[in-house]
């Protein structure tokens, strides 16, 4: 098992006067699911969008199996990236294609593969989501439950040997969720992928994560084993899994006082 598979190492990304990740080092082995946990414009799915090439940081590297991924041309990385898979928040399937036809998507765009094999292709990945019945359903015609794993077998179609997944479990109900996150663990063990998970759904992520980042600031606050993250009694984890109102993360961004925006006092 190689640790560097994928490397972030002192990434540092923002807009303009705005620094949203802030000199953030990390690894994600194959074989592994990697959690990142954090309150809402932590940096979470910035890291995902720099990783895929989508942003450029400023400052640090992001090696992906010993290619630095901001260092190449056009062609290079389009290449790269049929070698990371996504499961997008949502899902974000294509609502005028059947089941069927949203996962042989990719095969189609990024492959030569003949229509038959494309078509057997299909039909595994969906019989690894437990969907192969609802091949021919439109849309439309899915529970949330059913379109998350539709998506997931739509990320796994090209055999990447890395998925990165954006808070897969938003907007589900307890069942489908469990479901999309056993799936995220078997998946993951069968096919010796590296797993990056993006999600505030602490109870899953603990159940199914080897390592867990926790971002805050822009920058790591913390990480562990969910286990040592558990036992932690480092205030930002502690206000994290504790849903805390008061601790490090405040509640008011941070702004000059209100009786002086106000015009009050002079």
């Amino acid at each position: 098992m190689n640790p560097d598979f994928l490397v972030l190492d002192q990434v540092r990304f923002g807009y303009r006067e705005r620094l949203i990740l802030d000199g953030v080092t990390m690894r994600f082995p194959r074989g592994k699911v990697v959690a990142l946990i954090g309150g809402s414009g932590s940096g979470k799915t910035t890291i995902l969008r720099v990783i895929g090439g989508l942003l450029k940081p400023r400052s640090g590297t992001v090696t992906f199996d010993g290619s630095n991924v901001h260092a190449l041309g056009r062609q290079d990385l389009y290449r790269l990236r049929r070698r990371m898979g996504m499961l997008y928040q949502f899902g974000a399937l294509f609502t005028d294609l059947t089941v069927f036809e949203n996962v042989a998507f990719p095969l189609r765009e990024h492959t030569e593969l003949p229509e038959p094999l494309i078509r057997d292709l299909v039909l595994l990945k969906l019989n690894a989501v437990g969907l192969r019945g609802a091949a021919q359903f439109r849309i439309a015609q899915l529970s949330g439950g059913m379109a998350r794993r539709v998506a997931l077998a739509r990320a796994i179609a090209l055999d990447a040997p890395l998925i990165m997944y954006d808070e897969p479990f938003a907007g589900l109900d307890p069942i489908s969720l469990a479901t999309v996150a056993h799936l995220i663990r078997n998946l993951n063990d069968a096919l010796n992928v590296a797993s990056i998970l993006v999600s505030h759904d602490i109870k899953e992520v603990f159940g199914i994560a080897d390592y867990v980042y926790l971002l805050a600031k822009g920058r790591i606050a913390a990480e562990g084993t969910p286990d040592q993250m558990r036992a932690s009694s480092d205030p930002n984890v502690r206000q994290f899994l504790d849903g805390d109102i008061d601790g490090p993360v405040a509640f008011h961004h941070q702004a000059t006082p209100l009786a002086e925006d106000l015009g009050l006092g002079r």
